[in-house]
């Protein structure tokens, strides 16, 4: 943990309360979780300064009993499910630190060329979250960024207009919904469209957040994946 807490609380948490409090062990590792995501950060380049709303919800993963979702360059919400049985186990782990800086990364994404409006957008934000926390902090991909196997994403890879065409299905590519993808297929194509492009070309400092969608994907369909 950051000992001098002034650089930590430039990541301000906002305790949300209607939805419930969670409970202490919940909130030190809340704090925890802060203060472990801006170190990690601080070593790569300057955190920007942030506003984090901390809310008791259902709507998280239910495999995890949490959830994040970036609502502006300099504000995004943690969502926790006290009562989700799944919650306990996973804090241990560090999900708080995970989803904090994948939810970092879609607000500095945001002050750069934008999470984006169209599915080829969506797939490279996601995907470059998940590759920046597995950067950060060397961990292994999470459930949803490997729910696919790599064996069969390309069977998936969209059509260019269905990359760059408005609107598009996210709850139908991320979540399953529907029925026509396999559940979670968004992030795991993602995740291995950017495997791809980090791969090739090795990014440093702010590239990780201001690389254009279609430069990620062109890459992404040039180079193997050795992962």
């Amino acid at each position: 943990m950051i000992s001098d807490r002034g650089d930590a609380d430039r990541w301000h948490l906002h305790w949300l309360t209607a939805g419930g409090t969670p409970n202490l062990p919940v909130r030190e590792a809340v704090m925890a979780g802060r203060d472990e995501a801006f170190l990690a950060l601080a070593g790569l380049r300057r955190p920007p300064a942030l506003d984090i709303l901390v809310n008791c919800s259902r709507a998280v993963i239910p495999e995890t009993g949490c959830g994040g979702r970036a609502l502006r360059p300099d504000l995004f919400e943690l969502r926790l499910d006290p009562k989700n049985a799944a919650l306990g186990g996973n804090l241990a782990t560090g999900v708080i630190r995970r989803t904090i800086l994948h939810e970092v990364h879609h607000c500095m994404r945001m002050a750069g060329p934008g999470y984006g409006l169209t599915l080829g957008e969506a797939l490279v934000s996601e995907g470059l979250a998940g590759r920046f926390v597995q950067h950060l902090l060397r961990t292994p991909p999470e459930p949803w960024e490997c729910a696919v196997g790599e064996e069969v994403l390309p069977d998936f890879m969209p059509s260019d207009e269905q990359l760059w065409t408005r609107p598009y299905d996210h709850a139908g590519w991320f979540f399953g919904a529907g029925g026509r993808y396999p559940r979670w297929l968004g992030y795991s194509l993602g995740f291995w469209l950017a495997g791809c492009w980090v791969r090739s070309v090795r990014p440093e400092g702010e590239a990780w957040t201001g690389v254009s969608a279609r430069e990620v994907i062109e890459t992404g369909r040039r180079v193997p994946d050795e992962s």
